[in-house]
């Protein structure tokens, strides 16, 4: 299930509208400039980063097929195959 935001929290987002002012109003001719810090930018890198992640998926479908048809070979599945496979199985559990 996924929960969708109601509201924007893009940090990007706000840093990046501009409003455009007429000339006539500006009280000074300097041009308007900001400056975002490292830490800022770190942090939208990550935010990046977590939204990439969070739309790739978690199971390679591809590898899961190529298993399932290894599978179906009745030739694939042998004492060497089994033994292999459980050995793998006790070493992930640290046995």
């Amino acid at each position: 299930m996924v929960i969708e935001r109601l509201g924007g929290i893009d940090p990007l987002k706000n840093s990046q509208n501009t409003q455009k002012t007429n000339g006539k109003n500006a009280s000074s001719t300097a041009p308007d400039s900001i400056a975002i810090s490292d830490e800022a930018k770190e942090m939208a890198e990550i935010y990046f980063m977590n939204e990439v992640a969070a739309g790739t998926p978690d199971v390679r479908a591809d590898r899961i097929a190529e298993v399932k048809e290894k599978i179906q070979d009745p030739q694939y599945l042998n004492a060497k195959t089994i033994a292999s496979t459980a050995d793998k199985i006790m070493e992930s559990f640290g046995f």
